[in-house]
């Protein structure tokens, strides 16, 4: 049966559109009335034919669904005959969402791919000059020096909101400050000490000091799930170890100390609640992490290791200085942009799902690592490396279950 859909353009007033129809030569006037309502176009449409109407309408038919031309007025209303109004602005917010969510979706996806990407060469360029230069305290100082300089150029341009901080907050984000430079220094030892592909395999033993101290110190009893995804982890990173063509125990312990002081940061962060103002973002709380970080550290680099990076001292070392200095600024930029993006997903996504992205990220490092510096890797020390990030991707899974059901 024909049938019609109608809508109408918006008017606060009674709509009345005269028409023409034409058969064979003829006109004849034609007058209708429609109540007021809030669409955007007149069309009506019957049997497949479209009919638009703009103060006058011309069929393309000589019938509109029975309607005789000869008639000098509108018939009787048909019960085939059906008029809607349709709304082009609900369709235009539903393409609005749709283009709103793509370009969310593109964003966050080049976020991930910047925080790989930077943490690809920070390893890079870092295991570059840790060996010709094994001064790990001077270079984690150099990288925390330059995330401060970045940090006071991006309040000084507004490129991000300047916090404001009390004293209160400074002293609550000491201790997160403290255990950040813990951190990056034993990871910087472990790279100075053994291959990249070594260390980060040691560094997926996170899991296991989380799952640790939030029992010990926050109390958080884990599942007999979250127990099992640990097994495999600490199996892999075992088997890893006993194979390691660059194993030595100072580069596992440090890389041990790494997971010790960044998960001890984690916890920290749950158990000193920061008072977080509008102002003190994740970005910012990170770089003030930074400044505070660098502050602690350089008067101890002073005294431990003194002055060791200038270019007499390069130079004595028969070391190349132009190459040292470009790829420890190289390093030290990557170092504080892949942090920075790792703080900006973190705003955007859940923790279970920075973590799986964290985890994906350990594997496209160990991967590109043993490619660049062609790490001689055999059979069961690859099989451990996969089974320690297989335990770490089905910890993360554990995760993100207990927290879909909790």
């Amino acid at each position: 049966m024909p049938s019609a859909a109608c809508a109408l353009s918006p008017t606060t007033t009674l709509l009345r559109f005269q028409g023409t129809t034409a058969t064979q030569g003829r006109t004849r006037r034609l007058l209708s009335s429609f109540p007021a309502v809030k669409p955007s176009a007149l069309a009506i449409t019957s049997g497949g034919v479209a009919y638009g109407i703009h103060g006058s309408f011309l069929p393309l038919s000589t019938r509109l669904g029975g309607w005789d031309p000869d008639y000098g007025s509108c018939p009787p209303p048909r019960p085939d005959l059906a008029v809607r109004a349709t709304s082009v602005t609900e369709s235009a917010d539903d393409s609005s969402d749709k283009f709103s969510s793509l370009t969310q979706t593109l964003l966050l996806g080049s976020l991930f791919g910047l925080w790989y990407l930077f943490n690809i060469y920070f390893n890079i360029y870092n295991k570059q000059v840790l060996k010709v230069y094994p001064y790990p305290l001077i270079l984690t100082t150099c990288q925390l020096l330059v995330g401060t300089v970045f940090a006071f150029l991006m309040w000084a341009t507004n490129l991000h909101r300047r916090p404001n901080v009390t004293s209160s907050q400074l002293a609550a984000i000491l201790p997160l400050a403290m255990v950040h430079t813990l951190g990056n220094l034993f990871t910087n030892m472990s790279l100075g000490k053994v291959s990249v592909s070594f260390t980060h395999t040691i560094k997926a033993m996170e899991p296991f000091f989380s799952v640790l101290f939030s029992a010990l110190f926050l109390g958080e009893q884990p599942t007999i799930w979250v127990l099992f995804s640990l097994v495999p982890i600490m199996g892999g990173v075992a088997l890893a170890s006993m194979t390691e063509a660059s194993f030595n125990w100072a580069g596992f312990w440090s890389a041990m100390a790494s997971n010790v002081t960044f998960q001890s940061r984690n916890v920290l962060s749950k158990k000193v609640m920061v008072k977080k103002e509008e102002s003190l973002d994740n970005i910012n709380l990170f770089s003030i992490i930074t400044v505070m970080s660098f502050c602690l550290l350089a008067p101890f680099t002073l005294f431990v290791e003194g002055a060791k990076f200038t270019p007499s001292f390069l130079q004595s070392a028969g070391l190349n200085l132009n190459q040292i200095y470009t790829r420890s600024l190289l390093a030290a930029l990557c170092f504080h942009a892949y942090q920075q993006v790792s703080y900006m997903i973190l705003a955007k996504v859940s923790p279970v799902t920075h973590s799986v992205g964290n985890c994906v990220k350990r594997v496209v490092v160990i991967v590109t690592s043993v490619l660049f510096f062609r790490t001689p890797v055999s059979p069961i020390n690859t099989l451990g490396t996969g089974i320690a990030l297989v335990g770490v991707f089905l910890y993360s899974r554990v995760k993100r279950t207990k927290t879909k059901t909790t």
